[in-house]
């Protein structure tokens, strides 16, 4: 008897099927044909990308709640391909996104968007999603005036709003270290979606996720704002390893979670499931379905944090390992479809495997044969020289990560460390599902064959392609050799810092400018 067939198959044999279709007829074109094929059409993606960020098409009314994405989406990839905007739309970008601003920090998803507060100001309900994006957006065009710029409006806002009027009368707007205060406001929008729990809120009532834990630590670690408070109990909530009065609903539920914090059963005792999930990938929280997105999110901020040695690694990379499929590209989940987004969420996953390869070899000595995983070898007990390894246990930039950590040099030195471990999965291959699969020739790139060109997947994958270009270069400073990029050499993209996805230039130049007390 035949089992019948699933719609999941169905769509995943129609999937393969187009995309070998292409790789069948790139294999039987002649070499110069084959040359064209796997050109990057950067011409094409910088007019697309160009005309995007100038106007949109009124079908994009569905993404008015998600413009400083577009910002980002857009000078992010024209900034990978090597290029730059005109001075004039840096201006009017600089402008719009001080306009999303909210005057008590942070931005929302355009001007206008809310409920007016005052006379003087509208509340844009600030989101971390869309803070995220405009400072990304804002770094990516670089400068003064654009860095000194997040949140400048709200600082005589900040001062009339705590300071009396005589001592108000003292200040004159320029006697102000404006840059300090802006950054403050920021800081005291990340300590409003602080929780209890350790995570943080996206907006005010809004949820509660990983994606909302890594966009509000990488704002902090890239403003130089990142401090013990903001960090208090993320990897607890990353791991769940609180616990509260209630019946065991995670064990009632099935619930698992990684080895060495299993769920511990007491009738008067309820504790949460971790956001690593058995299969080693991480989920936006806690007892959900493993996800690239969130793997990425929540490996991200388990680095910035100084606590990547607390999550299961081994397992970590066991799952991503395996959501590169037969395509060449990434899945997002189990049995899911491909998707080119995912070169960067899942190849970004491995871009960071490789510059923790002491961890790593440190948990495969650790692996248990009886559970077939890592055993937990942080539980914050001391190590053998003495050090608590919850809080100390890499090397950055060459010298001991001793106690007390910088936090907001751990995004700076871990990019300076050199990648000592081959990337662990098949990036060739990728470079491939990304040229010939996922590019459209016109401009742009797309999720598969047979979908649409957006702004999304064009920042995206051309994020992954130069994660995966580059991750042949032992350090920044070495250019990758030929055969490490698919096509033409030009094909090549700047390399984008794999904890931010900036492009690295632009990062250094924000990492000094904010690099003050």
């Amino acid at each position: 008897m035949t089992a019948a067939t699933t719609k999941t198959q169905q769509e995943q044999w129609m999937v393969e099927n187009q995309v070998f279709q292409i790789f069948d007829l790139f294999a039987d074109l002649p070499r110069n044909a084959k040359s064209a094929l796997v050109e990057l059409q950067r011409d094409n993606h910088l007019e697309y990308l160009t005309k995007g960020l100038k106007r949109l098409d009124p079908s994009f009314c569905v993404l008015d709640a998600n413009r400083p994405w577009l910002c980002y989406w857009i000078l992010h990839s024209i900034a990978l391909l090597g290029d730059y905007v005109e001075h004039e739309v840096e201006d009017n970008v600089v402008d719009f996104l001080s306009r999303c601003q909210d005057p008590n920090g942070g931005y929302g998803g355009g001007p206008g968007q809310a409920r007016k507060s005052s006379i003087l100001w509208q509340d844009h309900l600030p989101h971390l999603a869309t803070t995220y994006a405009a400072v990304n957006a804002l770094i990516t065009v670089g400068g003064e005036r654009s860095l000194s710029s997040i949140n400048r409006w709200s600082v005589m806002f900040e001062v009339s709003h705590f300071c009396n009027s005589a001592y108000w009368s003292h200040f004159e707007p320029n006697d102000m270290d404006s840059e300090i205060f802006c950054r403050e406001k920021v800081y005291m929008f990340l300590k409003r979606m602080k929780q209890p729990s350790g995570a943080f809120r996206m907006h005010d009532a809004g949820e509660i996720d990983v994606r909302a834990c890594y966009t509000a630590i990488s704002v902090a670690s890239v403003l130089n704002i990142l401090d013990d408070e903001l960090i208090q109990n993320v990897g607890d909530y990353i791991l769940s390893t609180h616990s509260k009065e209630g019946t065991d609903s995670g064990v009632a539920l099935g619930l698992c979670t990684y080895p060495g914090h299993e769920l511990r059963h007491h009738i008067d005792l309820k504790v949460y499931p971790s956001c690593q999930t058995y299969e080693g990938g991480i989920s936006g929280e806690p007892g959900a379905e493993a996800h690239g997105g969130y793997t990425f999110c929540g490996f991200a901020t388990m680095i910035l944090i100084n606590e990547v040695n607390r999550l299961d690694l081994a397992g970590l990379l066991d799952w991503v390992a395996f959501r590169q499929g037969r395509e060449g590209g990434f899945q997002g989940r189990t049995n899911k479809l491909v998707d080119s987004c995912y070169s960067f969420w899942q190849g970004g996953a491995f871009a960071l495997l490789q510059r923790l390869h002491a961890i790593l070899d440190e948990q495969l000595v650790n692996y248990s044969p009886q559970t077939g995983v890592a055993s937990d070898i942080s539980g914050g007990e001391e190590s053998s020289d003495g050090v608590d390894d919850k809080t100390c246990h890499f090397k950055l930039g060459g010298t001991n990560a001793s106690c007390p950590v910088n936090l907001n040099s751990i995004g700076y030195n871990f990019v300076k460390q050199p990648g000592e471990m081959e990337a662990l999965y098949h990036r060739w291959a990728l470079q491939q599902y990304i040229l010939l699969c996922a590019q459209d020739m016109k401009g742009g790139l797309k999720d598969k064959p047979g979908k649409h060109r957006d702004f999304y997947h064009t920042c995206y994958s051309l994020s992954g392609l130069s994660l995966s270009q580059h991750s042949w270069s032992q350090d920044e400073d070495t250019p990758p050799l030929p055969n490490a990029v698919m096509g033409p050499y030009a094909n090549l993209l700047e390399r984008t810092h794999p904890l931010f996805n900036v492009v690295l230039d632009q990062y250094y130049e924000a990492h000094e400018f904010f690099d003050t007390p």
